[in-house]
């Protein structure tokens, strides 16, 4: 098979657009692990708590389609610029929220910033790199994610404490954002199309949007998505104050053994899983996946069965949670590359806008409310069963570990709707190729 080269600056390139995805997922966990402070004060149910993570998605999923758009036709660097300057500066706001609806509504505006980066991104890496090197690329560039979700969980907790208040590393998560921004505008774009092994024609596309979700592989990935985003968002939505309630941890070190569940384990993931699936693909077609629906049913077991264990140490809880995290984070490397194969250069940013705007509408949107409106349910019949009159924390305690368990179901949806994908991989991707060398002898 013929193989092209990737472009000259790509590894720089990318370095940037790993540090920007970094404090992407930096600045969007900082609700996450202030979370119990913010109900004690504003008096608090878990739904609401949910409904923050909910509004911020669901923003996140609609302005996403048109900055997608926007990042196929026109400068990626200067979406990505002006997303990452508006981003931060909302976050920076966020520390001067004065009650539940102030922070939701500017939680909304830091969505529509980040909505601006992940497309634009995705669709320069496919330009700077071959095929045959986008799963390495594309776990490079996702290791932001646990890199990031390990600095938020690993420092925000001491931000907290040195500073005696929530508000604090909202400001301090503004200033890294603000300088990278500068930096992003100096980038010089590479040719659209121009690492495939069959050149595209440069003219627009009629009907982006039908061509797109005309590929039936493009469905099943973002039906995966969404099952993957509802558990990934309740977790990470939940995990450190169900660590404050149920396992009685104090807010520091609830922070950092998420951190370790959701963060370290991505490093892991990410490197050795986007080596891996490049491996498999070159012997199998639909092995990168048929491996992430394996990963998806370990992780299933492994999230489910640490849950259902009950009040077990801390650490052996931790441990089991960590394992199944591991194995999810194959997912990005495998579907996100996979969008790739089968979708062509010229829609790659619509297509992966489409894909987030499932994923977070009805997956990142769904978790957190579900688990929230389900927790403070599963609270309630507690009480009712103890014949208690008044709702304690302990109650609010068993009633969100019991509501988290929705987290392996929807990794279990995940791992059905990826070996779906896989029976049509094949037939997409050769389709795909074909039209692309129809373009290139017209």
């Amino acid at each position: 098979m013929q193989q092209t080269p990737q472009v000259a600056n790509a590894w720089r390139i990318l370095f940037l657009l790993f540090l920007a995805n970094l404090f992407n997922f930096f600045d969007r966990t900082i609700p996450a692990i202030i979370i119990e402070p913010i109900r004690l004060e504003w008096s608090l149910s878990d739904f609401q708590l949910g409904m923050i993570g909910t509004a911020f998605t669901i923003v996140y999923a609609i302005a996403g389609v048109p900055l997608g758009r926007m990042a196929d036709t026109g400068a990626r660097r200067k979406i990505m610029g002006w997303g990452l300057t508006v981003w931060s500066g909302l976050t920076a706001l966020n520390g001067m929220a004065w009650n539940f609806w102030s922070f939701m509504l500017i939680r909304m505006g830091v969505g529509i910033g980040e909505a601006s980066y992940a497309p634009a991104a995705n669709s320069l890496i496919g330009d700077l790199f071959p095929p045959h090197k986008r799963a390495r690329a594309m776990g490079i560039f996702m290791l932001g994610l646990p890199l990031g979700l390990l600095l938020a969980f690993f420092t925000i907790g001491a931000m907290v404490k040195a500073f005696d208040s929530w508000r604090a590393p909202f400001f301090l998560a503004a200033i890294p954002g603000l300088i990278l921004a500068v930096f992003m505008f100096l980038i010089k774009e590479p040719q659209r199309g121009g690492v495939e092994t069959v050149q595209v024609a440069s003219t627009p596309v009629a009907n982006p949007l039908r061509k797109v979700l005309a590929i039936r592989t493009f469905w099943w990935l973002v039906v995966a998505g969404l099952a993957f985003n509802f558990a990934s968002y309740a977790c990470n939505s939940f995990m450190v104050p169900m660590l404050q309630r149920y396992f009685l941890l104090p807010l520091q070190q609830a922070a950092v053994a998420t951190g370790v569940i959701v963060g370290l384990t991505g490093l892991i993931g990410l490197t050795l899983g986007g080596w891996l699936a490049d491996r498999i693909h070159q012997r199998s077609e639909t092995g990168r996946l048929l491996f992430a629906a394996l990963s998806m049913l370990i992780a299933a077991v492994a999230t489910g069965y640490a849950l259902m264990a009950g009040r077990v140490e801390v650490a052996v809880f931790v441990s089991l949670f960590s394992i199944g995290w591991l194995f999810a984070y194959n997912f990005y490397t495998c579907v996100y590359t996979a969008i790739q194969d089968v979708v062509e250069p010229r829609l790659r940013a619509t297509a992966m806008a489409l894909f987030f705007a499932g994923l977070y509408l009805l997956g990142g949107g769904l978790g957190p409310l579900a688990v929230g409106l389900l927790s403070d349910h599963f609270a309630e019949a507690a009480m009712l069963a103890a014949g208690a009159s008044e709702m304690s924390e302990a109650f609010k305690a068993v009633g969100l570990h019991d509501a988290m368990l929705l987290i392996p179901g929807a990794l279990f949806v995940t791992m059905l709707a990826l070996v779906q994908a896989s029976r049509c991989f094949v037939a997409d991707a050769s389709s795909m190729q074909r039209s692309m060398r129809l373009q290139s002898a017209s």
